[in-house]
This record gives structure tokens, C-alpha cells and sequence, in this order.
């Protein structure tokens, strides 16, 4: 299969795999502790649990789950702050299908649809432009979410809403940026983490440089990756590499995909469209200085809490989910006393097992059973 055969060629995963071995055993610290490498984003995750990789490697290797799934660390107070807006008759809520099944205080929004709201499913948000002009009558409302993967696609949704003079259409903003998160990650005391896995779809739009600093202030190496498993194999060997030469670098696995700079045009839109906000909150982690996005004033007009005038909604995460403490790799999802008990994938109770890229998903999709 053309373009897949190519990134799962068997002799080429085993013949990382031996340098992986190779390379860790000669480095001091995996003998006295696994080295503990983060994959930062969800999709990485499911990779490494899907094709096994986890099973391939030395014990030397251990994983930890990092806080890159935008559903994963979706506060229970901005879903009610949603729902809030979509029970309003005369609102069209719009949203991508993982957002549906994530628990707020008062349900999901699939439970609002159930109450009779019109919460609809997206795949495009330009789809809720031509919503917003065949129903003049109503007010047309987009959920936003997600890092710079998706941002430029909801920058440029608002430009064209701007253009053609919607003034039905507004957007709910959940977007967020990884960078503050992982330097709030690293500030942490206890967190111990040896390398990172950077995630490739984020890079895409940003690029490698702003990276730079986990190197520079944190001494940690970080790799940039793609998705599949020869991906995934052959950045993990550039990371024991770096660990064994006493190197910290920003390197780039994904270079057909990631160029150091990012995109240019997706940045420029992100630039016209959002600024960055002085602290937004995370499912799991608390409040992150710099780590979310509002509107500009160019664009305030289209902001749907603003025009709904919603109540800022704070609601504790539950003492029993250990969230938190799997997004910074304190513990794993099955340490967790409700993982596949009172926390299933067809009855949520924490986000990292309703989403499609959740921690706790991919455990409980891949892992289950397994020691």
C-alpha cells in the first residue's frame, strides 16, 4: 500500500528497535530508574498503543501522557457555559463530534440535544456559515476548541464571516496553546520527565522554534514526530541518542510535514484573529498563565459569550479522577479507581476517556488486561 507499506516496513522497525536496546543500555540513568519520555499528544498515544510499540521496547522505556488532547483537558465549566448558550431557542449550537459526550456539571451537550436543543455535529466549521445564512432568524453558534491544529481553520471561518457580514454567526472559544503548558509542565518539582515526543500535527502550524526553550532552560530533549510506527520508532531513537550523548536539542523526525518556521499564512490568520488571554483553565491541571486565546478587538463582535452574556461557570474536578495527575505523568490511567469501573468509553466520567485521543481511552482500548 503506497505511502503506508513505507512507514511500517518490519525490517526497518527492527533494525531501530536494536539501536534502541543498544542505546539504552549503555545509559546510566535507565539503569537505575525506566527513562521517563512524554508523548505530548494524544494521537501519539494511540500509536504507540495501537501498533504495540509499548511492548516492543526495553523496560528501560517508560511512557507518560502528556496534556496534548484539547478534548482531554476541556474544563467541566466552559461545557456548561456551552449548554447554557445551546438550551437558548433561538440558537443553532454547532461543535466537532468528540465534543458531544464530555461531562459538565449538567450533562454533555449530547444530553442538552436529547432536552430538545439544536446542537449540531461539524466537520468543517465553514459548514456553519452556510447555516448562518439559510436560517437568518437564528443565531448560529460555533464551539471552538483545540490547539493551533485547529485554530487556523475557526481563524479563517471568522474571516470569512467578517467579509460577508454575518452578524448570526458568533463562536465559542476553547482554543488553547501547548507552549505555556509544557513550561508550566516543567516548572513542576515533581514531575520528572526525560525527553519528549513534540506533537506533529501542532508543529505543522508553529513549527520547531518555539521549542527552543524546553531545551535551552530545561535541559530536556524533544523531538518533533509524525504518527506512524516507523515515525514514532525512529524520533524515539533520536531521543535515546541525545539522552546517551548528554545532548538536549530540538530535533525534527517529521521534516516532510514540520518546517522550523510553521506555516506562514496559518500563523498570520492566528495572528489577525486571536490574542493570547492571561490565564485559562485546564481539566486536570488548573489555571495556565498565557495559555489561552480570545478574540482581537477586530473580531470581538463575533465572541458568543460576550453577545449571550454567559455566567463564567467554576466547577472542581472530582477528587476521585486522577485527571490531573495522568496529563503530568504522575500516574497511569489504570492506577486511576475508576479506570474501567465507574469510567468507561460508553460511560464517561473523565474527558481522557471520552475523547478519541484520550490517555484513558487508548489504555482501555489497547491495554485492558494487559500487566
Amino acid at each position: 500500500m503506497q505511502y503506508v507499506d513505507e512507514f511500517r516496513d518490519p525490517e526497518l522497525a527492527k533494525t531501530l528497535l536494536s539501536h534502541i536496546r543498544h542505546k539504552v543500555s549503555a545509559i546510566a540513568k535507565a539503569s537505575e530508574r525506566p527513562l521517563q519520555l512524554m508523548e505530548v499528544c494524544g494521537g501519539h498515544t494511540h500509536a504507540i498503543y495501537k501498533f504495540g510499540i509499548d511492548q516492543l521496547l526495553p523496560p528501560e522505556i517508560e511512557f507518560v501522557h502528556g496534556p496534548g488532547c484539547p478534548v482531554c483537558v476541556l474544563p467541566m465549566g466552559r461545557i456548561d457555559g456551552c449548554i447554557e448558550i445551546a438550551e437558548r431557542p433561538e440558537v443553532i449550537f454547532c461543535t466537532y463530534g468528540d465534543a458531544m459526550r464530555v461531562p459538565g456539571r449538567n450533562g454533555s451537550l449530547l444530553d442538552a440535544k436529547r432536552r430538545g436543543a439544536d446542537v449540531r455535529i461539524v466537520y468543517s466549521p465553514l459548514d456553519t456559515l452556510t447555516f448562518a445564512e439559510q436560517n437568518p432568524d437564528k443565531q448560529v453558534v460555533f464551539f471552538g476548541l483545540g490547539f493551533e491544529t485547529t485554530m487556523p481553520s475557526t481563524a479563517l471561518t471568522l474571516q470569512q464571516a467578517k467579509r460577508r457580514g454575518l452578524t448570526n454567526f458568533s463562536i465559542f472559544c476553547q482554543h488553547i496553546t501547548i507552549i505555556p503548558t509544557l513550561r508550566s509542565l516543567l516548572e513542576q518539582p515533581d514531575v520528572r520527565i526525560d525527553g519528549f515526543l513534540a506533537p506533529g500535527h501542532v508543529s505543522m502550524v508553529i513549527g520547531t522554534t518555539p521549542y527552543g526553550f524546553i531545551a535551552e532552560d530545561f535541559h530536556k530533549p524533544l523531538v518533533v514526530t509524525g504518527f506512524e510506527p516507523l515515525d514514532i520508532l525512529q524520533a524515539l531513537a533520536m531521543l535515546v541518542d541525545q539522552i546517551h550523548d548528554g545532548r538536549c536539542e530540538v530535533e525534527n523526525q517529521y521534516k516532510r510535514i514540520v518546517s522550523q518556521q510553521g506555516n506562514a499564512l496559518a500563523r498570520k490568520a492566528l495572528d489577525e484573529v486571536f490574542e493570547l488571554k492571561e490565564s485559562s483553565e485546564w481539566r486536570g491541571l488548573g489555571s495556565i498563565a498565557g495559555s489561552g486565546v480570545q478574540l482581537t478587538p477586530a473580531y470581538r463582535e463575533f465572541d458568543a459569550e460576550l453577545r449571550f452574556n454567559t455566567q463564567e461557570h467554576q466547577v472542581a474536578d472530582d477528587p476521585q479522577a486522577r485527571c490531573g495527575d495522568v496529563l503530568t505523568g504522575r500516574c497511569k490511567p489504570n492506577d486511576c479507581p475508576l479506570f474501567g469501573t465507574r469510567c468507561t468509553p460508553q460511560n464517561a466520567f473523565g474527558a481522557l476517556m471520552v475523547s478519541s485521543e484520550g490517555a484513558c481511552a487508548a489504555y482501555y482500548q489497547y491495554r485492558r488486561g494487559l500487566a
